[in-house]
């Protein structure tokens, strides 16, 4: 799949949960983080394609999208570090 097929069904399943919305508390707490993590996803994606011209390459998987998606900007950044002065 092309990175904006990816990019135009993530978008779309975000705004559908927004307009839908989800009226149990629990569910609602789940569509949060579910959406985190997706945002921690694109952050990595856009990582991942700027970084490439400076050698830059954080993995995506499950692990470092949450990271990415509950710590934000400072979550990328300190994955960026360790990843440089460990490997």
């Amino acid at each position: 799949m092309s990175p904006t097929v990816v990019i135009s069904i993530v978008i779309g399943l975000v705004i559908l949960l927004l307009v839908v919305g989800t009226p149990i508390r629990p569910l609602r707490f789940l569509g949060q983080v579910v959406i985190k993590v997706v945002i921690g996803a694109l952050f990595l994606f856009f990582l991942n394609a700027i970084g490439n011209q400076y050698g830059i390459h954080v993995p995506i998987n499950i692990i470092t999208s949450t990271i990415s998606g509950i710590l934000g900007i400072p979550g990328l950044v300190a994955m960026v570090a360790l990843q440089q002065f460990v490997l």
